[in-house]
């Protein structure tokens, strides 16, 4: 059986990894500036990460959401102390994707609404209505096709203001925008938008599934702008690798049995790996080291004179360039043995590494991108 060629790859194969580099088949060693779609954010096999889904796997490792998994309530109680949101309630499941399709189906119950509104260059998921609220029409097929999602541009308080009324159940949002390029929404903007949202019944959904769990130097991005959202949806940095994801719900919204379900969401694995992730970020500090690193990349970043504009927050950096970026990070890669990140925008290179990395790091990068640039064949098309 061949594998479904829906993946463009590198001729790479990697078979190790510790902390913030990666190792090939033969032995190659790689700097992770990437974190596999920013989903590493502890750290390759962290050993207290390694240490908690080995202990918790050697007594049970899964079993259904029809008995009581006292390891969920001891992550939701841990993620609402350290994320601030600690009067929320939490349903688990398996991706980023599944948490937005549950968000929207969320709002509309609570609302009795059927219209989202979400917004240009945004990307909620592949899978039915959040693949409808992404923008990328090659991704969407018949089946996905509705009438419920309404784009709008983003940062466009105009737009906003004319399209929300009382159809509309819920506001989607990306805390930033994550795979189109790091773009991201003005804190006027969303401060506005809660408001509004507030006025007209609106449930606003915040997905924070790239932006979460401390890559923007905050827990949430959202929170740089001081609101409060109604759902907050989360999966990629949530488990460092393990396949999970979350929606964090208002006390306000009403849960009834069958609302929601999933067979392997919030299992004892998925729980355990999520409580490790929480438990490294909060001993070692991850969210500052995020702040601090990433402001030393961007400021390294804003003074080349071939860098038209460097983006983001924390360790969620997108810089622009005049022209595309494909060779750059083939020479990043093959030349330099580091894995950087694209976007929609070609001319845009993306750098999502993990939360852990130190100044040293750092310094290694920025070594091989000067090379890279300031080579004389070199071109950044």
């Amino acid at each position: 059986m061949k594998l479904f060629d829906v993946y463009p790859k590198y001729p790479i194969s990697i078979e190790k990894a510790d902390g913030v580099y990666v190792w090939d088949d033969q032995g190659a060693r790689y700097l992770d500036f990437y974190g596999g779609h920013a989903v590493i954010s502890v750290g390759h096999g962290h050993k207290h990460y390694v240490e908690r889904i080995k202990e918790q796997l050697n007594r049970i490792g899964f079993y259904s959401n029809a008995v009581e998994i006292p390891e969920q309530l001891k992550l939701a109680d841990l993620l609402g102390v350290l994320s601030g949101y600690p009067d929320f309630q939490f349903f688990m499941c398996n991706s980023g994707a599944e948490a937005n399709e549950n968000a929207f189906k969320l709002a509309s119950f609570h609302t009795g609404r059927k219209k989202i509104i979400v917004f240009e260059k945004g990307f909620h998921g592949r899978t039915s209505l959040a693949v409808s609220a992404t923008d990328n029409p090659q991704l969407v097929a018949e089946v996905n096709q509705t009438d419920a999602i309404i784009r709008l541009p983003f940062n466009n308080l105009e737009a906003l203001k004319n399209n929300l009324n009382e159809e509309v159940a819920a506001v989607c949002i990306e805390g930033i925008q994550g795979i189109s390029g790091i773009y991201e929404p003005n804190a006027d903007f969303l401060r506005e938008l809660s408001s509004l949202c507030k006025t007209n019944g609106t449930m606003l959904i915040l997905d924070e599934i790239q932006s979460g769990f401390g890559r923007s130097g905050k827990f949430f991005a959202h929170q740089y702008a001081e609101i409060t959202p109604d759902i907050i949806t989360i999966a990629k940095g949530m488990a460092n690798g393990f396949p999970v994801g979350g929606v964090m719900i208002a006390p306000e919204i009403t849960a009834w049995s069958g609302m929601l379900g999933t067979t392997f969401g919030g299992n004892q694995l998925a729980c355990a790996a999520s409580l490790a992730v929480l438990e490294v970020i909060q001993k070692e500090d991850l969210i500052s080291n995020a702040e601090t690193r990433g402001k030393e990349l961007k400021e390294a970043m804003e003074a080349y004179t071939l860098v038209k504009e460097v983006r983001g927050k924390g360790l969620m950096i997108g810089v622009e360039f005049e022209q595309p970026v494909k060779s750059l990070r083939q020479q990043l890669l093959f030349d330099h043995r580091i894995f950087t990140g694209s976007a929609s925008n070609p001319n845009t290179l993306r750098l999502l590494p993990p939360l852990s990395i130190s100044q040293e790091h750092v310094q290694q990068f920025l070594a091989a991108f000067e090379k890279v640039i300031s080579h004389e064949t070199v071109s950044v098309s």
